[in-house]
């Protein structure tokens, strides 16, 4: 009988505040946790249950044993704490973004070393090409200074030599 009264004892937001020794905003961020809505009586006055009210209250213990206990009592260790979690966090970032560009650029090595065979043997055709050339000013010179004389006789004239 004495539990059934509990049950339906309500509890003013102060009250509240005095049990869980904290305030509004902690309370706002424990129903949120614990997805309580707080209700309001014909007068438009917030009010809590006591079961919601123990159940915020095994939240907040719930959370405050997850909290260090320097954390809660020196602002320092707090800050200290948030340092060292952004530091994890960025080396985890730098880490991750540093392992996919090494696995995007894996093949390039590869890639680059064909890329300089490839000009190599390019500058190496280019090269044979103007020997082709000249060999070929060449041999047409020299079938130019041929002149025919008739009956499929040609003479040889003297040669200019323009040497390339």
């Amino acid at each position: 009988m004495v539990t059934k009264e509990l049950e339906k004892t309500v509890l003013s937001p102060e009250e509240v505040r005095n049990v869980l020794k904290t305030d509004n905003r902690e309370i706002i961020r424990l129903c949120k946790k614990a997805s309580i809505i707080p209700k309001k009586n014909e007068y438009g006055q917030t009010y809590f249950s006591y079961n919601e009210v123990q159940n915020l209250k095994s939240i907040k213990e719930e959370y405050s044993q997850n909290i260090p206990a320097l954390a809660q009592n020196d602002p320092q260790a707090v800050v200290t704490n948030l340092l060292s979690t952004l530091e994890s966090m960025e080396n985890n970032l730098t880490n991750s973004i540093s392992k996919i560009i090494d696995e995007k650029l894996d093949g390039m090595d590869e890639v680059v070393v064909e890329l300089i065979r490839c000009k190599t043997e390019n500058e190496t055709l280019r090269q044979k090409i103007n020997e082709l050339n000249k060999e070929n000013y060449h041999l047409k010179n020299n079938v130019k200074s041929y002149k025919s004389i008739g009956l499929g006789f040609f003479i040889k004239k003297n040669e200019d030599d323009f040497s390339l």
